[in-house]
């Protein structure tokens, strides 16, 4: 295989690290560069002062004076996250990351996107091959697409008024690190809400479900209980625990010991990353029938899709059905590293290709197409 440069960029508003784990992109930058340099690849990575990413050199192209300059001071364990592809952390990031890469690059590198259009301007600026690596957003602007699920990637292709596909586009899936979700066999009594407070997120749902199965509902991450703009009113509700944002060690737990885990999100997701989080400890995930759950969630063996409030709080009452060891094997054999990592490198040589023979180039080096195998429990 040859070996291969790539040019990652992190995002302009936080610090690229493991810490930052209620950032779901942040946490697939960190992994994407373990993932290519663990094939021998080269990366050089762009990124916020501070930020801590494997890598063969790092470039901080945004110092943290900006960062606060940009958005001040603020609790981003309950406040969501600050960004603006217009404000003055994105616009120095991109101006420095220009020069950083400009300086640096190749015949044959290959610049990896992390953001879309916030990031349209380095892409723009430094004219190379260039990759989205991991979509879950919907403003895609490079040449060369790979998307969480098949339902996003198609979504998408129908906002951009696509009938026909693309043969350098791919769906890979997110990944995550198996030591980082310990499998927990048995479980606490309480339900478990993970993300976002919005309402799009299936809040009011979650805890209307889990009031009436009589459980109590952890409720984690970013945002308000009484929220008028989301129409949230929950703060008095005597059945939810709610805490902020959580780092990785507590997130593993809450996951881990979670009877169930809920995700009755209302729009298209493009993947939920943490319905897979929740199955690599063992926690079966109760979920919509839409967007990419039935890609990620084997209704019957690792969790239950549904449409109607009753079908919810059946699933809730025979989660014990639900074999835990299941959960995890599906999860472990489908998103890790390893599994995941032999995807992109299948996919990233298909893309250096492009610079010898392209779509009819041989590869007599071929023992096995198994980049798309799927492995069942």
């Amino acid at each position: 295989m040859s070996h291969l440069r790539f040019h990652l960029l992190g995002l302009s508003h936080i610090e690229t690290t493991k810490a930052n784990s209620a950032c779901a992109y942040t946490q697939k930058i960190v992994k994407l560069a373990r993932m290519l340099r663990s094939y021998g690849h080269t990366v050089y990575f762009y990124g916020v002062e501070g930020s801590e990413v494997a890598c063969d050199e790092f470039i901080s192209v945004l110092p943290q004076s900006i960062l606060e300059e940009a958005y001040g001071k603020y609790d981003r364990s309950r406040n969501f996250f600050r960004h603006d592809p217009n404000d003055i952390a994105n616009t120095v990031f991109t101006l420095n990351a220009i020069k950083a890469i400009q300086d640096r690059k190749q015949e044959n590198d290959i610049l990896l996107c992390t953001m879309g259009n916030y990031q349209k301007g380095i892409i723009d600026g430094v004219n190379m091959l260039t990759v989205e690596s991991g979509i879950g957003y919907s403003g895609v602007c490079a040449r060369h697409l790979v998307f969480e699920s098949y339902a996003w990637m198609h979504y998408i292709y129908g906002l951009m008024h696509r009938d026909d596909g693309e043969w350098y586009d791919a769906v890979i899936p997110n990944y995550f690190d198996l030591e980082d979700f310990p499998f927990v066999e048995k479980k606490q009594d309480y339900l478990l809400y993970f993300g976002r407070i919005i309402n799009r997120k299936g809040v009011q749902t979650a805890s209307d479900v889990a009031k009436a199965t009589g459980h109590q509902l952890y409720l984690v991450g970013q945002g308000s209980l009484n929220d008028p703009v989301e129409g949230l009113e929950l703060e008095k509700e005597k059945h939810i625990h709610y805490m902020p944002a959580v780092g990785p060690k507590e997130r593993a737990e809450l996951l881990g010991n979670a009877r169930a885990v809920l995700m009755p999100t209302y729009y298209i997701e493009p993947f939920g990353g943490v319905n897979v989080e929740a199955q690599l400890c063992g926690t079966p995930v109760i979920t919509t029938d839409w967007g990419a759950f039935p890609e990620t969630v084997l209704h019957g063996t690792t969790g239950y899709r549904c449409r109607v409030f009753e079908e919810f709080c059946w699933a809730v009452n025979h989660i014990d059905q639900i074999e835990p060891a299941r959960c995890r094997k599906w999860a472990a054999e489908n998103y890790s590293m390893e599994r995941i990592g032999k995807m992109y490198e299948e996919y990233f040589q298909r893309i250096h290709r492009l610079w010898g023979e392209g779509w009819y180039e041989k590869n007599e080096r071929r023992t096995e197409l198994d980049w798309l195998k799927k492995y069942y429990p």
